[in-house]
Protein backbone atom coordinates (compact mmCIF):
# COMPACT_ATOMS: atom_id res chain seq x y z
CA UNK A 1 0.00 0.00 0.00
CA UNK A 2 1.28 3.63 -0.80
CA UNK A 3 2.10 5.42 2.60
CA UNK A 4 1.79 9.29 2.53
CA UNK A 5 4.70 11.04 1.87
CA UNK A 6 6.36 14.22 3.70
CA UNK A 7 8.77 15.91 0.72
CA UNK A 8 11.70 18.03 2.11
CA UNK A 9 13.45 19.78 -0.46
CA UNK A 10 16.83 20.74 1.37
CA UNK A 11 17.18 18.23 3.27
CA UNK A 12 20.64 18.60 4.70
CA UNK A 13 22.35 17.23 7.66
CA UNK A 14 21.10 19.09 10.10
CA UNK A 15 17.67 21.21 10.65
CA UNK A 16 15.96 19.41 6.77
CA UNK A 17 17.09 16.36 8.34
CA UNK A 18 15.95 16.48 11.54
CA UNK A 19 12.52 17.56 10.00
CA UNK A 20 12.47 14.39 7.88
CA UNK A 21 13.17 12.41 10.69
CA UNK A 22 10.64 13.62 12.72
CA UNK A 23 7.87 13.17 9.79
CA UNK A 24 9.11 9.44 9.34
CA UNK A 25 8.77 8.86 12.90
CA UNK A 26 5.48 10.21 12.83
CA UNK A 27 4.38 7.52 9.79
CA UNK A 28 5.09 9.77 6.70
CA UNK A 29 7.38 8.15 3.94
CA UNK A 30 10.03 10.62 3.73
CA UNK A 31 10.96 12.00 0.25
CA UNK A 32 14.22 14.24 0.71
CA UNK A 33 16.16 15.77 -1.60
CA UNK A 34 19.54 18.04 -2.12
CA UNK A 35 20.97 18.28 -5.38
CA UNK A 36 23.13 15.43 -7.42
CA UNK A 37 26.59 16.52 -5.83
CA UNK A 38 25.56 16.04 -2.25
CA UNK A 39 23.34 12.46 -2.45
CA UNK A 40 25.88 10.44 -1.08
CA UNK A 41 25.57 12.35 2.04
CA UNK A 42 21.45 12.41 1.62
CA UNK A 43 21.86 8.57 1.23
CA UNK A 44 23.31 8.30 5.02
CA UNK A 45 20.04 10.34 6.26
CA UNK A 46 17.59 7.78 4.20
CA UNK A 47 19.83 4.93 5.75
CA UNK A 48 19.45 6.32 9.59
CA UNK A 49 15.50 6.73 9.06
CA UNK A 50 15.39 3.05 7.68
CA UNK A 51 17.74 2.25 10.65
CA UNK A 52 14.82 3.55 13.04
CA UNK A 53 12.15 1.80 11.05
CA UNK A 54 10.83 4.54 9.25
CA UNK A 55 10.80 4.77 5.28
CA UNK A 56 12.83 7.29 3.26
CA UNK A 57 13.99 7.45 -0.04
CA UNK A 58 16.89 10.05 -1.19
CA UNK A 59 16.69 12.48 -5.08
CA UNK A 60 19.34 14.16 -6.32
CA UNK A 61 17.51 17.10 -7.65
CA UNK A 62 18.26 20.71 -8.53
CA UNK A 63 15.07 22.62 -7.42
CA UNK A 64 15.77 25.37 -9.96
CA UNK A 65 15.31 22.87 -12.32
CA UNK A 66 12.02 23.46 -13.83
CA UNK A 67 11.49 20.21 -15.97
CA UNK A 68 13.51 17.89 -12.77
CA UNK A 69 11.27 19.68 -10.14
CA UNK A 70 7.86 18.10 -12.43
CA UNK A 71 9.51 14.71 -12.68
CA UNK A 72 10.13 14.33 -9.06
CA UNK A 73 6.97 15.60 -8.03
CA UNK A 74 5.16 13.03 -10.47
CA UNK A 75 7.56 9.98 -9.66
CA UNK A 76 7.11 10.44 -6.22
CA UNK A 77 3.16 10.56 -6.37
CA UNK A 78 3.00 7.61 -8.57
CA UNK A 79 5.64 5.19 -7.01
CA UNK A 80 5.33 6.15 -3.10
CA UNK A 81 2.40 7.71 -2.49
CA UNK A 82 0.38 11.39 -2.38
CA UNK A 83 2.36 14.23 -1.01
CA UNK A 84 0.55 14.92 2.65
CA UNK A 85 3.48 17.55 3.83
CA UNK A 86 5.93 19.58 1.72
CA UNK A 87 8.64 21.71 3.65
CA UNK A 88 10.49 23.87 1.26
CA UNK A 89 13.76 24.21 2.89
CA UNK A 90 16.81 25.72 0.89
CA UNK A 91 18.77 28.10 2.54
CA UNK A 92 21.60 29.87 0.31
CA UNK A 93 22.78 31.96 2.66
CA UNK A 94 25.60 34.44 1.47
CA UNK A 95 27.50 37.51 2.88
CA UNK A 96 28.88 40.24 0.44
CA UNK A 97 28.28 43.71 0.56
CA UNK A 98 26.17 45.38 -2.73
CA UNK A 99 29.20 46.19 -4.53
CA UNK A 100 30.56 42.88 -4.31
CA UNK A 101 27.20 40.86 -5.20
CA UNK A 102 27.94 39.83 -8.69
CA UNK A 103 24.78 39.24 -10.68
CA UNK A 104 25.41 35.72 -11.07
CA UNK A 105 25.63 35.57 -6.97
CA UNK A 106 21.89 37.27 -6.61
CA UNK A 107 20.94 35.83 -9.33
CA UNK A 108 22.35 32.34 -8.00
CA UNK A 109 20.34 32.95 -4.87
CA UNK A 110 17.03 33.97 -5.57
CA UNK A 111 16.81 30.85 -7.72
CA UNK A 112 17.77 29.09 -4.42
CA UNK A 113 15.82 30.26 -2.09
CA UNK A 114 12.68 32.05 -4.44
CA UNK A 115 12.32 30.55 -7.32
CA UNK A 116 12.75 26.69 -6.36
CA UNK A 117 9.91 27.31 -3.84
CA UNK A 118 8.44 28.59 -6.45
CA UNK A 119 8.91 25.40 -8.84
CA UNK A 120 7.69 23.37 -5.82
CA UNK A 121 4.76 25.27 -5.20
CA UNK A 122 3.74 25.02 -8.58
CA UNK A 123 3.64 21.08 -8.60
CA UNK A 124 2.37 20.29 -5.26
CA UNK A 125 -0.23 22.89 -4.28
CA UNK A 126 -2.59 22.09 -7.15
CA UNK A 127 -2.38 18.32 -6.27
CA UNK A 128 -3.12 18.76 -2.77
CA UNK A 129 -5.86 20.92 -3.53
CA UNK A 130 -6.91 18.29 -5.67
CA UNK A 131 -7.36 16.40 -2.72
CA UNK A 132 -8.42 18.91 -0.59
CA UNK A 133 -5.60 18.47 2.33
CA UNK A 134 -2.05 18.48 3.06
CA UNK A 135 0.34 21.23 4.26
CA UNK A 136 3.51 23.17 2.80
CA UNK A 137 6.01 24.75 4.98
CA UNK A 138 8.46 27.49 3.99
CA UNK A 139 11.48 27.66 6.19
CA UNK A 140 12.15 31.72 6.36
CA UNK A 141 14.90 33.66 8.09
CA UNK A 142 15.38 37.16 10.27
CA UNK A 143 15.92 38.40 6.12
CA UNK A 144 12.44 37.64 5.44
CA UNK A 145 11.58 40.52 6.81
CA UNK A 146 14.24 42.97 7.08
CA UNK A 147 17.50 43.02 5.52
CA UNK A 148 20.56 43.24 6.90
CA UNK A 149 24.16 44.70 5.75
CA UNK A 150 25.97 42.51 3.61
CA UNK A 151 22.55 40.06 3.18
CA UNK A 152 21.38 42.60 0.03
CA UNK A 153 21.00 38.56 -2.60
CA UNK A 154 19.77 36.55 0.34
CA UNK A 155 17.34 38.96 1.85
CA UNK A 156 15.69 39.47 -1.31
CA UNK A 157 15.52 36.05 -2.17
CA UNK A 158 14.02 35.36 1.81
CA UNK A 159 11.80 38.27 0.80
CA UNK A 160 10.51 37.19 -1.99
CA UNK A 161 9.73 33.49 -0.54
CA UNK A 162 7.32 34.68 2.63
CA UNK A 163 5.32 36.98 0.02
CA UNK A 164 5.20 33.38 -2.16
CA UNK A 165 3.67 31.72 0.91
CA UNK A 166 1.39 34.74 1.53
CA UNK A 167 -0.38 34.32 -2.24
CA UNK A 168 0.12 30.52 -1.73
CA UNK A 169 -2.05 30.72 1.45
CA UNK A 170 -4.58 32.59 0.52
CA UNK A 171 -5.21 30.80 -2.86
CA UNK A 172 -4.74 27.66 -1.52
CA UNK A 173 -6.18 27.77 1.94
CA UNK A 174 -10.14 27.74 1.09
CA UNK A 175 -9.05 24.37 -0.57
CA UNK A 176 -8.14 22.99 2.57
CA UNK A 177 -4.46 23.08 1.99
CA UNK A 178 -2.76 24.42 4.75
CA UNK A 179 0.40 26.88 3.77
CA UNK A 180 2.72 28.35 6.44
CA UNK A 181 6.50 30.38 6.49
CA UNK A 182 8.25 30.08 9.45
CA UNK A 183 11.06 32.84 10.59
CA UNK A 184 14.14 30.73 12.50
CA UNK A 185 15.51 33.87 14.14
CA UNK A 186 19.24 32.91 15.28
CA UNK A 187 21.65 30.15 15.10
CA UNK A 188 20.85 26.49 14.55
CA UNK A 189 23.45 23.89 15.99
CA UNK A 190 24.18 23.08 12.99
CA UNK A 191 27.66 21.98 10.91
CA UNK A 192 28.28 25.14 9.04
CA UNK A 193 27.79 26.87 12.50
CA UNK A 194 29.90 24.42 15.19
CA UNK A 195 32.65 25.16 12.21
CA UNK A 196 32.61 28.78 12.05
CA UNK A 197 31.44 30.17 15.01
CA UNK A 198 33.43 30.03 18.48
CA UNK A 199 31.80 28.71 21.94
CA UNK A 200 28.74 26.64 20.32
CA UNK A 201 28.96 23.92 23.30
CA UNK A 202 28.51 26.94 25.80
CA UNK A 203 25.92 28.28 23.94
CA UNK A 204 23.87 24.79 23.55
CA UNK A 205 24.37 24.22 27.46
CA UNK A 206 22.74 27.82 27.91
CA UNK A 207 19.56 26.79 24.98
CA UNK A 208 20.85 30.26 23.32
CA UNK A 209 21.31 28.11 19.94
CA UNK A 210 18.18 26.64 18.28
CA UNK A 211 18.53 22.69 18.05
CA UNK A 212 16.83 21.57 15.43
CA UNK A 213 15.10 18.59 16.29
CA UNK A 214 13.13 21.29 18.23
CA UNK A 215 12.48 23.13 15.11
CA UNK A 216 10.98 19.65 13.40
CA UNK A 217 8.83 19.36 16.31
CA UNK A 218 7.37 23.01 15.67
CA UNK A 219 7.39 21.72 11.90
CA UNK A 220 5.42 18.64 12.97
CA UNK A 221 2.65 20.82 15.22
CA UNK A 222 1.99 23.05 12.60
CA UNK A 223 0.89 20.12 10.12
CA UNK A 224 -1.42 18.13 13.04
CA UNK A 225 -3.17 22.00 13.70
CA UNK A 226 -7.30 21.54 13.52
CA UNK A 227 -8.13 23.52 10.24
CA UNK A 228 -10.29 26.08 12.83
CA UNK A 229 -6.97 27.10 14.06
CA UNK A 230 -4.48 27.23 11.51
CA UNK A 231 -1.06 29.41 11.94
CA UNK A 232 -0.05 31.01 8.73
CA UNK A 233 3.53 32.66 10.34
CA UNK A 234 5.77 31.05 13.21
CA UNK A 235 8.79 32.71 14.30
CA UNK A 236 11.52 30.42 16.46
CA UNK A 237 14.10 32.08 18.38
CA UNK A 238 16.33 31.15 21.64
CA UNK A 239 14.81 32.93 24.59
CA UNK A 240 18.13 34.97 24.60
CA UNK A 241 18.05 36.10 21.64
CA UNK A 242 18.07 40.08 20.57
CA UNK A 243 15.26 40.60 17.94
CA UNK A 244 14.15 44.19 18.67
Amino acid sequence: MKKNVALIIGAGADTGGAIARAFAADGYHACVTRRPRNLDQLEILVDTIRSGGGAANAFGVDARGEDAMESLVAQIEAEIGPIEVCVFNIGANVRFGIGETTPRVFRKVWEMACFGGFLTAHHVLPRMAARGRGTMIFTGATASIRGGSGFSAFASAKAGLRNLAQSAAREFGPQGVHVAHTIIDGMIDSTFIRDNVAGVDRLRAEDRILNPDHIAQTYLHLHHQPRDAWTFELDLRPYGENWS
